[in-house]
């Protein structure tokens, strides 16, 4: 038993070997076999074999259209296409051969096939097949071939014009997580080939109009040639030539244009058919099986077979059977719905039991708050959504890469959702989940602020810049040039909320930097100069303290994108003292050539405003009683010092220069806090910032 099974799989492992090197071979053979058709001669028998092959391979590419769900499960169609009609070509020549040579011992000379298709399909009537053949040439050539070839240059050129945006959209699903990279090639690869097919059919079509054209040709040819060779060399008469080559040309027209209006066909209903999970039968039975339809189409054949003198048989059996057929169509979807929502009952029967039970909670039941996030109403929706023109989303993103740039640190992503609860034109700005910005714009206005000095009034809705605070009017677009010749600055509303993101974010950068960004920095710190942050994480200091200390400067407007000087002086300081006020004096100190530039630029002289000497001694005193967090100032000394700090930075910043407070080092952290949130534009810096190269010009000196 053992030996004979054995024996079982080896021959059916050695026929399985043998038939894979014949399974390509099949196209090679066709071809090679239409090119002996036209070089050698083939016997009647043989043709009658041929001919037979061709209408049966017809037959089979028809029915195989018809019941392929999308046209591109049949990719190879156009190849086939291809093939079958250089052989159809091919038998054309050879018979023709046969015709005009052994045409004159009768009907039969050319093969039973021929003789079929001349006698029993015409009636061996010569008029009357000439008649049905030239309006099946009509019908393949006017009707079918033509059409096809028009749907299939049309979809060819829309399939390749949408190509574009069909990978866009496939690209954008995976970047959002839709689909994954294996169902992404998958998806560009039918795109791809979808586009290869409807462009081989528009080039197959051709070939099919050229074989409808080359039937018209050879049927005279034939039988112009036919005449002239039975009158001349075989001595028959001008009756007896025409009957005699007319059957045989028109039954061999027959048996090639058979097959070839059969491909036609097959070729129209490939290019007309929509991708669906359904064959054709199925769509035109769910499609036509319109029980109203029906019902209608059915009581006009009845009406019109009881009109006298029509054919009442006729008429009334298709009323009938019209009738039948939408009942049972009209019953069979009765019973396929109620199947359905006996499906859907239990199912909704089977989740409610589901949810019953009780579930275990796990991390994902937790919702975690966006480090940025932005909520817009309704009506602000079309600012975001790119296929209605929205910009904001590439604003957004300039702001961040901007930013980024300043700050020395990549600005987390802003996540946007849409927010039922806000008024429809308001949008909410929120960082760690708190809101810290929130204003209301129009999305089909502009916003034209008022810089300071405008020569005249404009109609619209007043407002105040989100931003800044300034003086604004909503105006519609038709206003703009003239709002910009008063003087006024436009802008779109997209920009109006990326410049209030981008001030938000300025101000509360130091949140948006936090463990998992400062240790990136120092991974790309690390990967130039190895050696210096080699040792600083954990032995020197940790990594919360050099956090702290990063966020310091973010609080007081340093930038962190010299981290090479950052990390070299927190080497050289953190054995010393771990207390981040005092680290972050000493990073100061080391980028104060940075700090100074981005204040005055490349001057060289400074201007400050400095603290009157007694005023300095009081504060120092406060501090020793209350500690560095500046609550010890005495209330009505704090009152006239902000006073007397904001006026000397009006006065600075109408002179064109960047608002300055020079003071000691002890005081420096004390006052910058002091200052932050009632004169933010007033930046604070102490006598050891100053470079060597620089000069200070006091411009005020506050007093008691």
């Amino acid at each position: 038993m053992n030996e004979r099974m054995q024996l079982a799989s080896y021959f059916s492992q050695f026929d399985k070997s043998k038939l894979s090197h014949f399974s390509g071979l099949g196209t090679p053979i066709l071809v090679m076999a239409a090119l002996g058709m036209v070089i050698l001669p083939m016997p009647p028998f043989l043709l009658d074999i041929l001919f037979s092959f061709n209408i049966a391979l017809s037959i089979v590419v028809l029915l195989i259209t018809v019941y392929t769900l999308k046209p591109l499960d049949f990719g190879s169609f156009p190849a086939v296409l291809l093939i079958a009609t250089i052989l159809r070509l091919a038998l054309n020549v050879a018979s023709t051969r046969v015709v005009l040579l052994e045409g004159h011992k009768g009907p039969d000379a050319a093969g039973n096939v021929i003789e079929a298709f001349g006698s029993v399909v015409i009636g061996g009537n010569y008029a009357v097949g000439l008649v049905v053949f030239l309006i099946l040439i009509i019908i393949n050539f006017v009707v079918v071939t033509k059409g096809a070839g028009r749907i299939s240059e049309v979809t060819a050129r829309f399939t390749l014009d949408a190509m574009p945006g069909k990978q866009m959209a496939i690209d954008a699903d995976l970047n959002a997580g839709f689909i994954t990279q294996d169902q992404a090639r998958e998806n560009r690869l039918e795109v791809t080939s979808e586009a290869d097919f409807y462009g081989s059919m528009d080039g197959a079509s051709k070939f099919v109009k050229g074989d409808a054209i080359a039937g018209i040709l050879i049927l005279f040819i034939n039988i112009i040639g036919g005449l002239i060779i039975g009158m001349v060399q075989h001595d028959l008469t001008f009756d007896n030539a025409a009957e005699i080559y007319t059957l045989l040309t028109i039954g061999d027209g027959l048996v090639a244009q058979i097959p070839g209006l059969l491909l036609s066909v097959a070729t129209a209903i490939a290019v007309t058919r929509q991708n669906s999970s359904q064959d054709m039968g199925e769509q035109v039975s769910s499609q036509l099986g319109k029980a109203r339809a029906l019902y209608i189409a059915a009581g006009i054949m009845f009406v019109m077979g009881v009109i006298p003198g029509m054919p009442h048989f006729a008429f009334l059996l298709f009323a009938g059977i019209i009738s039948t057929t939408a009942y049972l169509s009209e019953r069979a979807k009765k019973t396929k719905a109620t199947k359905l929502e006996t499906v859907e009952k239990e199912q909704a029967i089977q989740t409610q039991q589901q949810e019953d039970q009780v579930k275990e909670l796990s991390w994902d039941d937790v919702n975690h708050v966006d480090v940025i996030g932005l909520e817009v109403g309704y009506r602000l929706i079309p600012l975001v959504d790119k296929s209605q023109g929205g910009e904001l989303l590439s604003r957004i993103k300039g702001v961040r890469k901007k930013l980024s740039q300043e700050f020395g640190f990549l600005v987390p992503a802003v996540h946007i959702r849409d927010n039922l609860d806000l008024d429809p034109n308001t949008y909410q700005i929120s960082l760690m989940g708190v809101t810290v910005g929130e204003a209301e714009i129009r999305h089909d206005h502009e916003l034209a602020i008022n810089p300071g000095q405008v020569f005249g009034p404009l109609d619209g809705i007043a407002t105040k810049d989100p931003a800044f605070g300034l003086d604004a009017i909503w105006i519609t677009q038709n206003q703009r040039d003239h709002a910009q010749s008063l003087g006024y600055t436009v802008v779109d509303a997209a920009t109006v909320l990326a410049t209030h993101l981008s001030q938000i974010l300025t101000n509360n950068a130091a949140q948006l930097l936090g463990h998992e960004e400062v240790q990136n920095l120092l991974d790309i710190l690390q990967k130039s100069y190895p050696k210096l942050v080699e040792g600083l994480v954990p032995d020197i200091l940790t990594l919360g303290a050099i956090v702290k200390v990063l966020q310091n400067l973010m609080n007081e407007g340093v930038a962190v994108r010299d981290m090479r000087s950052i990390v070299q002086t927190l080497v050289e300081y953190g054995p010393k003292s771990q207390d981040t006020d005092i680290l972050t004096a000493a990073v100061r100190i080391s980028l104060r050539k940075f700090i100074i530039q981005d204040l005055a630029g490349a001057a060289i002289e400074i201007p400050v405003i400095t603290l009157a000497p007694e005023l300095e001694q009081m504060l120092h005193q406060s501090m020793q009683m209350a500690g560095d967090d500046g609550a010890g100032i005495e209330p009505g000394l704090a009152e006239r010092l902000q006073k007397s700090l904001l006026d000397g930075a009006q006065q600075q910043e109408l002179a064109g220069d960047t608002p300055v407070l020079l003071t000691s080092g002890i005081l420096r952290t004390v006052l910058a806090k002091f200052v932050k949130y009632t004169i933010p534009s007033l930046r604070v810096i102490s006598y050891q910032e100053i470079p060597d190269d620089k000069q200070i010009k006091i411009v005020s000196s506050i007093g008691q």
